[in-house]
């Protein structure tokens, strides 16, 4: 009797899931997150005519990277701004030569054939990007006007660290992707 019972007490504990059997959870699992875009130049082709004039800089947070959207209204992926994008030792005002301090342990500068359209975007040399706020971000920590010459916005992005990046040419949009880690 006290076999059958102990028996019964175990099929019952085992099919409900409350028996000694242990049962093997999931490992949850670390979202698998792209670095392969690697921390060199970056580069597009693109119209030097006037595609559209930067209007607005906005910032999001993403479970991997940290991103940069540059809003240039008028531009299309078939006649997009050309763009240039790289780590830099410190960034300056490129025809003065006068440097611009900008936050972070590393600086990509970013150039992209779109002037600023001064009465939505208004902003001066070597001044913060308007209405960013890096509070909170993995990855960015700041991001200065430096000028417009030879037909290019120039732009410095302070980071964390030299970490991966990438750009990307959206209908009227040109993003920046910088990975929180390799």
């Amino acid at each position: 009797m006290r076999r059958l019972a102990t028996v019964l007490a175990t099929l019952v504990l085992t099919l409900t899931g409350t028996g000694a059997v242990p049962a093997v959870a999931a490992a949850p699992q670390a979202a698998a997150c792209e670095t392969a875009w690697g921390s060199m130049a970056k580069a597009g082709p693109g119209s030097l005519a006037m595609v559209g004039a930067l209007a607005d800089v906005r910032t999001g947070r993403h479970a991997c990277y940290d991103r940069v959207v540059f809003d240039i209204p008028g531009m299309t992926i078939a006649d997009p701004a050309g763009y240039w994008a790289r780590y830099v030792p410190s960034f300056a005002h490129m025809p003065s030569g006068t440097g611009i301090p900008v936050a972070g342990g590393a600086v990509i500068e970013i150039r992209f054939t779109a002037p600023v359209n001064q009465s939505q975007y208004p902003v001066g040399l070597a001044d913060p990007l308007p209405g960013l706020d890096f509070s909170g971000y993995q990855t960015l920590r700041d991001a200065k006007f430096g000028g417009y010459y030879d037909s290019a916005t120039h732009i410095g992005l302070g980071v964390r660290a030299k970490l991966p990046f990438r750009m990307l040419v959206l209908p009227g949009r040109l993003v920046v992707d910088v990975a929180h880690s390799w």
